[in-house]
């Protein structure tokens, strides 16, 4: 009895490195001291004289940081605080060769959904020189056939716009980052599978819905459009 009082008043070992605690101390005290994007920080010395570290421990925890987007080195300023840009950092792990089946294909699967609910923000920002360009995409495009998946190079440019026309700039950049990723899950037979073909919306069809529907209806003749790609995900 008297052991197991005494094992529970033990409390577990912090086995995290000293590098991973200062770094986060170090954001812990830029959140509490309610420091903003450009804020300079102290400088190393400093850090490491009020942690009571090395200054070797700092300048790593810092790199970290700064791998992360947090921080940034300026001339003449020193380093400060950066909003991080979420599409580098993704990028760098989105490499489509060494992520497994399963996460290609939810990566796949994620493009899908994002294309089919930014209805509402195309609506609210799309302009008639967007429906014009659009519509010259759609008109260079080659007559479709059964036999074809999707014309990747004008798959990329009537979606690509269609990101921009959002004006929503990390919705654009993760479309970068996915894009790779899409090619990659088609040109490698991942998602190439035979299936029993439905008819889908095409991409003059949701021009059409652009120029005269609103965005429930795009929303639907998106999900159509698309149709064939979800059927290889689930069948």
């Amino acid at each position: 009895m008297a052991e197991n009082n005494l094992l529970n008043q033990i409390s577990t070992i912090d086995t995290s490195s000293l590098v991973d605690r200062v770094e986060m101390q170090l954001l812990e005290i830029f959140i509490n001291k309610g420091l903003k994007t450009g804020d300079t920080i102290p400088k190393e010395l400093e850090l490491a004289s009020a942690m009571g570290v090395s200054r070797t421990v700092i300048r790593e925890s810092l790199t970290r940081l700064k791998a992360m987007g947090l921080v940034d080195s300026i001339k003449h300023k020193g380093t400060v605080l950066t909003s991080p840009n979420l599409a580098q950092i993704l990028q760098k792990s989105m490499i489509p060769k060494v992520l497994d089946d399963e996460t290609l294909r939810n990566i796949f699967e994620i493009r899908l959904i994002l294309e089919i609910g930014m209805a509402d923000s195309i609506f609210q920002h799309i302009t008639d020189d967007d429906i014009a360009e659009l519509e010259n995409i759609v008109n260079s495009e080659p007559e479709s056939t059964g036999n074809v998946l999707f014309d990747i190079e004008h798959e990329i440019q009537f979606h690509g716009k269609l990101y921009e026309i959002t004006r929503n700039n990390t919705l654009k950049n993760f479309q970068t980052i996915l894009l790779p990723v899409f090619n990659f899950a088609y040109d490698s037979g991942l998602i190439n599978k035979p299936i029993k073909k439905k008819k889908h919306v095409s991409h003059k069809e949701l021009v059409q819905i652009l120029k005269n529907g609103n965005a429930k209806k795009f929303r639907e003749g998106m999900r159509k459009h698309l149709e064939n790609h979800f059927n290889r995900l689930y069948e």
